[in-house]
């Protein structure tokens, strides 16, 4: 009975240690608490007065120092996402790499290596797009109908051949899906020069502030064209407002995605631009020619050389005249005149002007008398002829005649302000091959014009098929800063049947558009109706 005694007491013993224990640590938790409140005021303010003011600036402590807190999380989480995407990315880029250095199998191959083919075999057909279409080199055509034309455009406007009955020559794109697109390619191409891959020929080390950054009013002009079968071929252009280096960006849709052909730095600040004319005669038009020449080459381009060939000598002393005084007004010497005493052949004259210069290699722009250029031309030429590679073949716009098109005005108005890209005053002539742009060793190297060709037309065609039958690629697109200028054409008794239908076809194409030309066939029938008119309503007034 003892054990069971002495058991109680112990457990006894151990319940009051316990209570004791409780409350001691009851005693110091008190102390601690009273030790740890907030000292206040001796003259124990009362609540809603001075403790409240107290008790709003602790809370707005409180709440300011969580922010911060919060702030600070934030930051930090951010820069982490911002390191987890960059580190994805270059996973996903080595993961790429992987891929296309993998060899698929063909038997028993997973789905997901199913996908992968399916994936490599379309971005193969895709470069075998571009490998097809006239990107890079040129193709050996069968006639100058086999070419297809760029069409040229800028920011605002498009310049196209085709127009049938209801589009222009100049106009802006009235599609939504036209405008996106060409929107779409300029944005494209500053993707490619503001972010260069290695192959662009920057270094990868040069950081975004020491590159120099394009953006859309960068833009100058672009060209586009569609081969049916391939896909849209698009040369765009950017240059600083105070710079002389153009960017130059080639991208191709092979009815796709936009895929990246090429980007490069084309500096132009260098390149002379001889510009040959051969002439027979009609100074007052040379006299005009020299003028704008004066404006354009002298004044704002002044990188050109001119050389004239002229015929027989009838004139020439006055094209001379006309030369000598240019130059004493303008302190401008680079000029070559060629004289000729024999009857006059455009193509023997731009070859005598080519074998002319004696300084190596040149580009030559091969010109008439009657054609009307702008600085902005002239950079076109220098950036779509490169030797051994491209030749220039500009679409000119061709004036109509001035006193049909402005026949309700007293005399027509100055010719600057006749340079207007529209249907009734004027067209593109795509049917002509006269104004080109090529390097002096590709004219040389593909035999140069056909010397046996006699008197007008004909040689600029001849020339025109050697290149398509060659391997440089022609570059034909309509430019909006070059203009042929009406004047009078002769169609002279010795031409050859075919050269005499040509020179009619041209004089009938230059006189005016398609209505001016009806109103003048229907004109007695026009004049007839007026007539009926007048009686009528005057009858109408006396009776």
């Amino acid at each position: 009975m003892r054990m069971p005694r002495r058991g109680l007491v112990i457990q006894a013993r151990t319940r009051w240690l316990l209570v004791g224990l409780a409350l001691l640590f009851s005693l110091v938790l008190l102390m601690y608490l009273l030790e740890c409140a907030p000292q206040t005021d001796n003259n124990g303010s009362l609540p809603g007065v001075v403790g409240e003011s107290m008790g709003k600036e602790y809370y707005q402590a409180l709440l300011q120092e969580q922010e911060e807190h919060y702030q600070n999380r934030a930051t930090s989480l951010k820069r982490q996402i911002a390191q987890l995407k960059q580190e994805l990315q270059e996973m996903s880029d080595k993961l790429k790499s992987l891929q296309e250095k993998k060899t698929p199998k063909v038997n028993g191959m997973s789905y997901q290596g199913t996908k992968e083919q399916t994936s490599n075999d379309l971005l193969e057909f895709l470069h075998s797009q571009i490998d097809k279409a006239e990107v890079s080199v040129g193709a050996k055509l069968p006639s100058e109908y086999g070419v297809i034309p760029f069409e040229s455009f800028t920011s605002m406007k498009v310049f196209q051949l085709e127009m049938g009955l209801t589009r222009h020559p100049e106009e802006k794109p009235v599609r939504k899906d036209k405008r996106d697109e060409l929107v779409e390619v300029i944005e494209a191409g500053l993707e490619v020069i503001n972010n260069p891959d290695e192959e662009d020929g920057q270094d990868e080390d040069d950081g975004v502030g020491d590159r120099q950054l394009y953006s859309e009013n960068d833009f100058i002009e672009g060209y586009y064209r569609t081969e049916r079968d391939k896909g849209t071929q698009y040369e765009l252009f950017y240059k600083k407002m105070d710079g002389m280096e153009y960017r130059h960006v080639t991208l191709f849709r092979p009815f796709g995605p936009l895929m990246k052909v090429k980007s490069e730095t084309v500096d132009i600040s260098r390149s002379i631009i001889n510009i040959i004319v051969p002439l027979a005669g009609r100074t007052e038009a040379f006299a005009q020619f020299m003028q704008n020449f004066r404006d354009v080459c002298i004044h704002q381009d002044k990188r050109v050389h001119l050389t004239v060939v002229y015929f027989g000598q009838d004139g020439l002393s006055e094209v001379k005249s006309i030369l000598e005084s240019v130059a004493r007004e303008t302190d401008f010497h680079n000029y070559t005149l060629v004289s000729l005493n024999e009857e006059f052949n455009r193509g023997r004259g731009l070859d005598m002007g080519a074998r002319a210069w004696e300084k190596g290699e040149v580009l030559m722009f091969f010109c008439d008398v009657d054609v009307y250029f702008t600085a902005e031309f002239l950079n076109s030429c220098r950036l779509n002829a490169e030797p051994g590679k491209k030749v220039f073949y500009p679409v000119v716009f061709s004036l109509y005649n001035p006193a049909i098109v402005y026949a309700n005005q007293d005399i027509p108005p100055p010719v600057e302000q006749q340079l207007v890209h529209k249907k009734d005053s004027g067209f593109w002539r795509d049917f002509g091959f006269g104004m080109t742009c090529q390097y002096r060793t590709d004219f040389l190297t593909v035999g140069g014009f056909d010397l046996e060709v006699k008197g007008w037309g004909g040689e600029d065609v001849h020339l025109y098929r050697k290149y398509l039958h060659g391997d440089l690629m022609v570059i034909r697109t309509p430019v909006p800063g070059l203009f042929h200028l009406w004047h009078e054409k002769h169609c002279a008794d010795e031409l050859t049947p075919e050269q005499y239908r040509m020179c009619i076809q041209s004089k009938a194409m230059n006189e005016a558009s398609h209505s001016h030309l009806g109103m003048l066939v229907f004109r007695d029938e026009i004049e007839a109706h007026l007539r009926k008119q007048a009686y009528r309503t005057n009858s109408e007034a006396v009776g």
